[in-house]
C-alpha cells in the first residue's frame, strides 16, 4: 500500500466459540464481522457495516450467544467467509474511492482477531486473504503510547481506556455494533489535543515462513521458544508454519526432532520473533492438524540451539542458498556417487548447482551413511523429486521426504560428532577371535564402588545435561570420568557412567539424585565400581538388589558332560572384561562339575569359535556391529555336528551365538572333551567347507 497514514478501518469480530481475551484459543469459527472506516485527516467516520458469516458448524457456545445475541437460525442464512471477505474488500474500496482516499490499515483492538482467528482459519479453508489482512494497526498499543499509565497492554480494554479518557461508551445494542463504535471514539479522541497522536506502528504478518540456518552460537530467548508434540512424521517445516498461520516465525526457526534412529519423533522446535507470538502460539495447544491434535508447550533457547544450532562451514555453505526447498533421501547405496543421485532424479527434477545442490551425511571416518540432502529452486521440482519415493536406485529403495534447515543441522550434528568411545583396532592374527570388550584406556579396573550409573536419560541428553542433572556433585567427578554409553548404532542408549574422586561421592550422587528429573524423565542413579561398569557393558545387570552377571558369563554356557573349573569370584570381573555377550538360542539349566574335569585354562571349557563373517569392528560400548547373513544362519545344529564327525559330540556341545536383533550371526561355540581334540579338530578342519563356504576355527579356551 502506497501510504499507512489516509485512513483506518476498525475491524471487529466474533467466534462460535471464546471472545474476548480467549478469542481464537478454541480453534471456533467467525460468525461476525464489523468494520467502519475512519478518514485520518479530516477526522470523519464512514458508515457502520454489519455482516453475519456462515461458520461450518452452528453450534454456538453458551458466552458466544450471550454476548452476541445471535442463534444458528440466523447464521446458517448468512454467507460463508470467502463471500463476505469479498463483499468486505469491494464496500471499503468504493468506500474510499468516494472519499478520495487511496489506501487504509485495519485497525483492531488487540491482535488476536487477525492472527488467532482470521488467518488460521483462511489458512484451513485454502483461502486467499487479500493484502489488506497482513497489516495491522493494534489500537491498545497506539492507545498505551498516549497514556503509558493506563497498565499493561495485555490488561487494557475498551471498557478500560474508555474510562481512563473519561469517554462515554457507546449505548448500541447489537453486539458487534457497540464494540466498533466505541473504537471509533477512541481513535477520534487519540487524534485531538492533547495527544494529536500519528498512527505511524503497524504490525505485520509474514506471508511465509523463511528456512535458514542457525549458529550454536547464536543467541536463543527462552521466552521466544515452544515445542509442538503429535505432529504427523511427514509433516514439514512449512506444514508447522502453517499450523501456526498468523503468527511470525524466526528465520529458520523451525526445527523438527529425530529420534535415536535419526528418525522424525513428531516433536518440533518452534521459534517466534518475540514473547508476545510465543504466548500466542501456547493458546493453540490441542489444536488440530488434519485430524491430529498438536500438544504446545514452553520449550527453551538451550533446547532450540541443541536441535538446529550447528557449526559445520560444509553445512553453512550448503544452506547459504535462500529459497531452496530441502528434500532428505535415505537409504542410498553406500556406494552411490553425486552423479547416480543426480540421475535417479531426472532432468524433470533439476538440483540447484548441480553437484553443489547435494550433501552426502557420512560418519566422522568418512563412511557413507546412506543419506542425503538436496536442494531445488522451487515447489515443482520438489514435487517432482518426491514422486520418485520408494523407487529403486542400485538394489535398494530410496525413501525422499521433505526436510528443513534444522534437520539438514540435527542429522550432521548426530553423525559427524566425534565418538567419545574411539574404536578398537582389529584383533592381530595370533589372538583368539572372540569379539573383545577392552576398558577405555583411562579407566582402571577395581572393586572399590567409586563409579555411578546413570540409566534412562533421554536420548538427547548431553554431557551438559548430565553436569547440570549432577549440580553441586560435579566438582566430585575425575577429569575425563563422564562416560556416554553408545549404542550398535553410535547412538546414545540412555545409559552413562561417571567415575567419582572417592566412594563416600558416589555413594551420596546415587542417593540424592536416584529418580530425579531430567527434562521429562525420571533417571535411575546406582553407585558401581569399574569392575561391575565392566561387568555392565557386557550385558549383566546392576540395580539396587545386586548384581547379575551376563548371559555369556553363566556357567550354563558350558554343556554338562564337559563342565569347566567353575569361577572364583575374583576371576569373573577380569574375564567379564573380554567377551561380549551373545544372545542365547535356549539358555540351558546349571551344571554340577564332573566328578573328573577336564583342564581348562580360563572359565570354559576347550571351545572351538566357529565364524563365517569377521569383517567387524568393534567399539568399547555396547559392541553390537551389524553383520551380513552367512551359512551358518541358515546352518543347524545337525548341520556343525556332521561337520566334526568323528569328534563324539553331542548336541548340547554346540551354542550358536546370536546378535542383537534376536538373529543368528554366523557365529557358533563347539565344546570338545579336550583340549587335545579342540587344536586336533582345529588343524584338520579350518577352512573347510560347510555348505559351500569355507569355515574358520580358532581354539577359544
Amino acid at each position: 500500500m502506497a501510504s499507512h497514514s489516509d485512513t483506518l478501518v476498525v475491524f471487529f469480530g466474533a467466534t462460535a466459540g471464546a471472545n474476548g481475551g480467549k478469542l481464537g484459543s478454541d480453534e471456533r469459527e467467525l460468525i461476525l464481522l464489523v468494520w467502519q472506516i475512519v478518514d485520518l485527516h479530516e477526522n470523519k467516520v464512514g458508515k457502520l457495516k454489519r455482516t453475519l458469516v456462515q461458520p461450518d458448524s452452528a453450534d454456538l457456545s453458551e458466552q458466544c450467544k450471550e454476548e452476541t445475541g445471535l442463534t444458528a437460525e440466523e447464521l446458517c442464512k448468512a454467507e460463508p467467509l470467502e463471500s463476505v471477505l469479498q463483499q468486505f474488500y469491494q464496500s471499503v474500496s468504493a468506500e474510499l474511492k468516494s472519499l478520495g482516499r487511496s489506501s487504509y490499515t485495519l485497525c483492531v483492538g488487540g491482535p488476536l482477531l487477525i492472527r488467532q482467528v482470521l488467518h488460521p482459519e483462511a489458512s484451513k479453508k485454502n483461502l486467499v486473504l487479500p493484502e489488506c489482512f497482513y497489516t495491522f494497526v493494534d489500537l491498545k498499543k497506539e492507545f498505551h503510547k498516549c497514556c503509558p499509565n493506563a497498565g499493561p497492554v495485555k490488561d487494557l480494554t475498551l471498557t478500560s481506556m474508555l474510562d481512563y479518557v473519561c469517554i462515554p461508551a457507546a449505548v448500541e445494542q447489537e453486539a458487534g455494533m457497540r464494540e466498533a463504535k466505541n473504537m471509533v471514539l477512541l481513535i477520534l479522541h487519540l487524534l485531538t489535543e492533547p495527544y494529536n497522536h500519528t498512527f505511524s506502528t503497524f504490525e505485520t504478518v509474514n506471508y511465509k515462513f523463511e528456512s535458514g540456518a542457525c549458529s550454536k552460537t547464536e543467541a536463543v530467548d527462552s521466552e521466544t521458544v515452544v515445542r509442538a508434540r503429535g505432529l504427523p512424521w511427514q509433516s514439514s517445516d512449512q506444514d508447522i508454519a502453517r499450523f501456526f498461520k498468523g503468527l511470525n516465525i524466526a528465520k529458520g526457526g523451525v526445527a523438527l526432532c529425530l529420534n535415536a534412529q535419526g528418525r522424525r519423533n513428531g516433536e518440533a522446535l518452534v521459534r517466534f520473533i518475540n514473547s508476545e507470538h510465543r504466548d500466542m502460539a501456547l493458546e493453540r495447544h490441542k489444536h488440530h492438524m488434519g485430524n491430529r491434535y498438536i500438544e504446545v508447550y514452553k520449550a527453551t533457547g538451550e533446547e532450540f540451539l541443541k536441535i538446529a544450532g550447528g557449526t559445520s562451514n560444509e553445512v553453512a555453505q550448503f544452506l547459504s542458498k535462500e529459497n531452496q526447498v530441502i528434500i532428505r533421501m535415505r537409504g542410498l547405496p553406500f556406494t552411490a556417487t553425486p552423479q547416480d543421485v543426480l540421475g535417479f532424479l531426472g532432468p524433470e527434477s533439476p538440483v540447484t548447482d548441480g553437484t553443489e545442490g547435494l550433501l552426502f551425511v557420512k560418519y566422522p571416518d568418512g563412511r557413507p551413511t546412506g543419506d542425503a540432502f538436496v536442494l531445488f529452486a522451487c515447489e515443482e521440482y520438489a514435487q517432482n523429486a518426491l514422486k520418485k519415493h520408494k523407487q529403486i536406485l542400485g538394489k535398494r529403495y530410496i525413501e525422499l521426504f521433505r526436510s528443513t534447515a534444522a534437520e539438514v543441522q540435527q542429522v550432521l550434528n548426530r553423525y559427524m560428532s566425534t565418538p567419545l568411545i574411539s574404536t578398537l583396532p582389529p584383533p592381530p592374527p595370533q589372538m583368539v577371535s572372540v569379539p573383545v570388550l577392552a576398558t577405555s584406556p583411562f579407566i582402571t579396573t577395581g572393586s572399590t564402588r567409586d563409579c555411578i550409573r546413570l540409566r534412562g536419560l533421554p536420548y538427547t541428553a548431553a554431557i551438559e545435561d548430565i553436569l547440570d542433572f549432577m549440580g553441586e556433585h560435579t566438582i566430585d567427578i575425575k577429569p575425563h570420568g563422564v562416560h556416554m554409553v553408545l549404542n550398535q548404532q553410535g547412538r546414545p542408549s540412555g545409559d552413562a557412567f561417571i567415575q567419582m574422586k572417592s566412594a563416600d561421592r558416589a555413594f551420596m550422587m546415587a542417593q540424592k539424585c536416584h529418580k530425579k528429573m531430567m527434562k521429562d524423565r525420571y533417571v535411575e542413579v546406582f553407585q558401581c565400581s569399574t569392575e561391575e561398569m565392566s561387568f555392565v557393558l557386557m550385558g549383566g545387570t546392576l540395580n539396587r538388589s545386586g548384581l547379575s552377571p551376563p548371559p555369556c558369563k553363566l556357567p550354563c554356557l558350558s554343556p554338562p558332560t564337559y563342565a569347566a573349573f567353575p569361577a572364583t569370584p575374583a576371576m569373573l570381573p577380569t574375564e567379564a572384561a573380554l567377551y561380549q555377550p551373545p544372545l542365547l538360542a535356549t539358555p540351558r539349566t546349571p551344571q554340577a562339575p564332573a566328578h573328573n574335569p577336564v583342564p581348562a585354562l580360563a572359565y570354559y571349557s576347550p571351545q572351538l569359535y566357529m565364524n563365517m563373517n569377521m569383517n567387524m569392528s568393534y567399539t568399547t560400548y555396547y559392541p553390537s556391529p551389524p553383520v551380513s547373513p552367512s551359512t551358518v544362519s541358515y546352518t543347524g545344529v545337525k548341520d556343525i555336528l556332521g561337520f566334526f564327525q568323528g569328534y563324539q559330540l553331542q548336541a548340547d556341545s554346540v551354542l550358536m551365538l546370536y546378535n542383537w536383533s534376536g538373529q543368528r550371526s554366523g557365529e557358533a561355540l563347539v565344546t570338545f572333551p579336550s583340549e587335545k581334540a579342540a587344536r586336533l579338530a582345529v588343524a584338520e578342519c579350518s577352512n573347510v567347507p560347510l555348505s559351500g563356504h569355507p569355515i574358520r576355527l580358532v581354539c577359544c579356551e
